[in-house]
């Protein structure tokens, strides 16, 4: 839960836009706040601007942007047509010391978008250099929603062939890239130090929700996701693949992950970082999940990361938290404090908390050693395997876990137990059933 100064001030700074007219110029259309340390903090609402919902928050971006920084206030649209959510056609762009704060309203993407609902702008298609940013966040306020398109372009990740494998109305078309890419992902952030996204609920996404790379020191709390795989479409079940929640990919450090709730049609949250089989895409391209590409670095392990107060399922029947790496890339310095698992009996997990993956396709079991310093406590499970642990496991502590799948051992060594070395669990239990 957000802090009540946090909320406090969010509130105050939204409270804080004056009332403009059309006629009073663009020079009133941005408010000056306080100073905040030696940043003055903007303020711009995009419904004083015109043209396509898409147009008026770019120029909400620009006129932010050109003041060195601050806040981009999406209230409920407003015009005449009597619409109120905003519609948007491309993704919302957020440079350093940018703030989108979404007040009690909605983002939903047009059926023409083949683009991400909001992107870090230091990435995108053809920008093969990605600068670092810094302070970039993204917070709701009220009933702040993500909605995906009635009718997608695109769905599923780089590896998934429009209308093969996961829906879009692209497919079959000569001139259209016949694929899903990170143009599918909701929120989309690269190379980016101390960064939020806070308390908005995302639906249907087209892929992955919310994914970050080499992003450090940054708080992702109170989502809610709902995506199924499936959607409804002209009468007809359309299948939306990869709709994991939250995804931290390569070189993402120092990151709490508190406060989420609901399901996805994949993992609802996955820590990945598989070097083997992503490595040699450059930034940029189309034909990648990954914007910022994927060429070795020095700075490619996951860690510092803490995982706290889960509620939720896969739809999707896969992980509810995964945790997969490869090529030498580590993940260590791990916590995972309250996970419960809410699947319903028809629809049960694969797996509660999967830790790699013995699949050549993956990078198969990894040395011992490559994932370590776990701390996982405080887990309900009803997954078909509680904790699964398909590679290797070290120097990590398991305790407080409770499996309610009298099916299933607590702990499953898919790879085996020689993979597994100096784990101590402790109450780890198997509930019986009444």
């Amino acid at each position: 839960m957000m802090k009540t100064t946090t909320i406090s001030a969010i509130l105050l700074a939204a409270l804080s836009l004056f009332p403009v007219h059309a006629d009073q110029g663009q020079d009133a259309l941005v408010s000056k706040s306080t100073k905040q340390g030696d940043q003055s903090t903007m303020r711009v609402n995009p419904n004083q601007f015109k043209g396509s919902d898409s147009d008026r928050i770019d120029q909400a971006t620009a006129a932010v942007a050109a003041a060195g920084g601050g806040t981009i206030v999406l209230t409920k649209r407003e015009d005449p047509d009597g619409r109120t959510f905003w519609l948007i056609d491309r993704a919302i762009l957020l440079g350093s010391e940018m703030t989108l704060l979404v007040d009690d309203c909605t983002v939903k993407l047009s059926n023409q978008a083949r683009d991400n609902f909001v992107r870090s702008n230091n990435c995108g298609l053809g920008i093969e250099e990605v600068k670092p940013l810094q302070n970039i966040h993204i917070v709701g306020v009220g009933n702040a929603r993500f909605v995906g398109a009635d009718n997608p372009r695109s769905t599923g990740d780089g590896n998934k062939q429009l209308n093969v494998r996961s829906y879009g109305t692209d497919g079959g078309k000569e001139d259209r890239y016949q694929y899903g890419n990170w143009q599918n992902i909701g929120i989309l952030m690269a190379y980016v130090n101390r960064f939020s996204v806070r308390n908005i609920a995302m639906f249907d996404s087209h892929c992955w929700g919310i994914s970050f790379e080499h992003c450090k020191n940054g708080t992702i709390s109170g989502i809610h996701f709902e995506s199924t795989s499936k959607k409804l479409i002209d009468g007809e079940q359309r299948t939306f693949l990869n709709q994991d929640g939250i995804d931290l990919r390569q070189g993402c450090q120092n990151i709490l992950i508190e406060n989420i709730t609901g399901f996805t049609g994949d993992d609802l949250i996955a820590l990945t970082a598989i070097g083997t089989f992503t490595y040699g895409k450059p930034a940029g391209a189309i034909n990648s999940t990954m914007v910022a590409g994927s060429k070795k670095t020095d700075d490619d392990d996951i860690a510092y990361v803490t995982i706290r107060n889960v509620v939720g399922h896969s739809a999707g029947r896969c992980q509810i938290i995964r945790f997969l790496n490869s090529g030498g890339i580590r993940i260590h310095h791990i916590i995972l404090d309250g996970l419960i698992d809410n699947s319903p009996e028809n629809a049960r997990a694969h797996a509660t908390i999967r830790i790699g993956d013995k699949n050549p396709n993956w990078g198969g079991v990894n040395p011992v050693g490559d994932t370590s310093g776990f701390i996982i406590s405080n887990v309900h499970s009803y997954s078909r395997h509680c904790i699964l642990l398909a590679g290797s496991l070290s120097d990590s502590i398991i305790q407080n876990v409770m499996n309610h799948n009298s099916e299933c051992d607590p702990v499953t060594y898919e790879s085996g137990k020689e993979y597994v070395r100096n784990v101590v669990m402790s109450n780890v239990i198997q509930v019986n059933p009444r």
